[in-house]
């Protein structure tokens, strides 16, 4: 007999996502289910508005890869009025791109998604000299592993335990059977952890030096960039350096070495072996390192060359033909459901709510509770299509892709990972696969972004223009669209100007596609497509679901808003505009 099990909301921090999947009697995984279950729409707050604000606005689509979204704006209404930045704008805005994914990426292994991989709780039971010595196992230079600090490590979580809270660490699934570090490197990894939240903190300060703060930073504008003080203080160009190489130690000898660690240890584990869900791929160049060169390549690859590729056979990578990207909304909670193209996209919310159905709890016992109506709609994200077919978009993309096409930087570090791990190529499209890629493209970044930093610095010695001058024709009709890979997947922005304000806007983001519900076809997105055929060890601990569905790094949305299961009010507020206090 079948059973429904509910994950709602999966992420550990930034919430909104709700994930449903049928198993069967053998507790495996036969269907899936991707529901966002928040709708703010800011595509229809910029309508009217004037172009040059737009990315002010949509900056706030996310509280996490904020840049991204306000880079997107700002370089939307860019292409759309035939505005090209100065050299230094372009470098400067690499340069905060390359802080924030510095910032993201290991922020997502260690605080949303390594605990999936680690139990801090056997840690707890760790010898710390044994865990210092086998430190050096996955780098010849530790950081954070000496015997002393990882006593103190010990000590300081074992101080929460004996409160009866584990803070942080509270509500997780401690001694799955799917954890397979063993109480040494639970150690390391956590201490790891602890550390990143200082890491982040640089992360965050190395955007603010360009980007006057972080999250949100004001210092883009169309036609460039308005950080002239700072580019010409060597005293601010030092202080981003010295915070570069601090985080790139970081990147070597804690993230690289510690998913060396875990690609070793989870190798056999076959509900982080399989996974690789949507294999068709997309991924679009980013990080200017010059006038001439990205660090990363754009393209295409579809299933079947991925296939050919990790067998050893010819394969063909595909250029990027923008005219076949549509959004269509069969299943997704918008009036229009036809496949419309981003510039014709419409957001106009229908919401027909959730149904009644028994599922399975957390005790492993059935319940009433409501459920995404499958044969109607059931989510707030459309369903990007690229030529009729869903795609997957992030890391796992970005070097497949790259990594085909013979990036030299890329295969490098590639090659180097699987040496130091022992695993195979096709080890790669996997959930550990997914996972490992995040941290390849770190540490591409990190060993490769200061290029751009010293393309930017001899640039300088001959050109100080930051900002491009140029007009609006308000009698004139404009269209334009941004292009760009953002931490999570390539990122697009489309922006259609009439009477020299927006006319329409449309944000397709790299969790769109990756979370995309069926389309009309029945035809699934990533997340749904990865997790069809994974088998549940305890179906009232779906480590599993929650492993694979975290590879991807969701982001829905960056506010948080309370919902009751059952459909009820939980509290209303309202708020004095007029108030001066807060």
């Amino acid at each position: 007999m079948s059973k429904r099990i509910i994950v709602d909301p999966i992420t550990r921090i930034e919430g909104h996502l709700r994930i449903e999947v049928i198993v069967d009697d053998n507790n495996k995984i036969t269907e899936a289910y991707s529901s966002s279950t928040l709708w703010r729409g800011l595509e229809n707050i910029v309508k009217g508005r004037d172009p040059r604000d737009v990315g002010f606005f949509v900056q706030r689509i996310c509280g996490v890869c904020t840049y991204s979204h306000y880079r997107a704006g700002i370089e939307a209404a860019e292409d759309a009025l035939g505005i090209v930045p100065p050299l230094n704008a372009k470098l400067v805005r690499c340069l905060m791109n390359a802080a924030l994914t510095l910032h993201d990426h290991p922020v997502h292994f260690y605080h949303l998604h390594g605990l999936d991989w680690v139990d801090v709780v056997s840690a707890l039971s760790a010898d710390p000299a044994k865990a210092s010595k086998d430190a050096f196992n996955y780098t010849d230079t530790p950081m954070y592993t000496g015997e002393d600090h990882l006593k103190a490590v010990q000590k300081r979580v074992g101080d929460f335990v004996k409160k009866g809270n584990l803070g942080p660490f509270a509500n997780a699934y401690w001694g799955h059977k799917t954890y397979k570090l063993t109480p040494e490197e639970n150690l390391i990894a956590l201490s790891h952890y602890l550390e990143g939240l200082k890491i982040q903190r640089i992360a965050a300060q190395m955007m603010a030096i360009f980007g006057a703060k972080q999250p949100h930073p004001q210092s883009l504008t169309v036609g460039g960039v308005t950080c002239i003080m700072d580019l010409q203080n060597p005293a601010r160009l030092g202080e981003y350096l010295t915070k570069f190489k601090e985080i790139a130690d970081f990147v070597d000898n804690c993230y690289y070495a510690d998913l060396v660690m875990a690609g070793r240890a989870y190798a056999n584990e076959p509900s982080v072996t399989t996974g690789f869900g949507v294999a068709n791929l997309m991924t679009y160049r980013e990080f200017p390192l010059n006038s001439k060169e990205y660090l990363f390549e754009d393209g295409i690859m579809m299933a079947e060359d991925v296939v050919a590729m990790l067998e050893g056979r010819d394969f063909k990578t595909h250029k990027i033909d923008e005219s076949k990207i549509t959004e269509e909304a069969t299943h997704a909670w918008y009036k229009n459901d036809a496949p419309l193209h981003p510039y014709d996209g419409e957001t106009e919310p229908n919401y027909t709510g959730l149904k009644d159905a028994e599922t399975i709890n957390g005790k492993g016992e059935l319940e009433h509770s409501k459920v995404v109506d499958e044969t109607g709609k059931y989510s707030w994200i459309k369903a990007p299509r690229y030529d009729s077919k869903p795609m997957q978009v992030g890391p796992l993309s970005n070097i497949v892709i790259n990594y085909a096409k013979g990036n030299k930087r890329v295969v490098k570090v590639v090659n180097q990972f699987l040496k130091d791990t022992g695993l195979p190529i096709s080890a790669v499209p996997t959930t550990l696969g997914r996972t490992a890629c995040r941290m390849l493209e770190a540490k591409v970044v990190s060993d490769n972004a200061l290029e751009a930093f010293n393309s930017l610095i001899e640039n300088l010695k001959v050109d100080d223009s930051t900002c491009t001058t140029y007009d609006i024709d308000k009698n004139k009709e404009y269209k334009g669209r941004f292009m760009g890979n953002a931490p999570r997947g390539i990122l697009s922005h489309w922006i259609r100007i009439k009477n020299g304000v927006v006319e329409n806007y449309q944000a397709v983001v790299p969790s769109t596609w990756n979370a995309s519900p069926k389309d009309a076809n029945g035809v699934r997105g990533a997340y749904e497509e990865s997790l069809v055929g994974l088998t549940l060890e305890d179906l009232s601990q779906p480590l599993e679901i929650i492993r694979v569905i975290h590879s991807f790094d969701p982001c829905i949305a960056c506010a948080v808003h309370v919902m009751d299961t059952k459909g009820n009010e939980v509290s209303a507020y309202k708020v004095n505009p007029n108030s001066t206090t807060c």
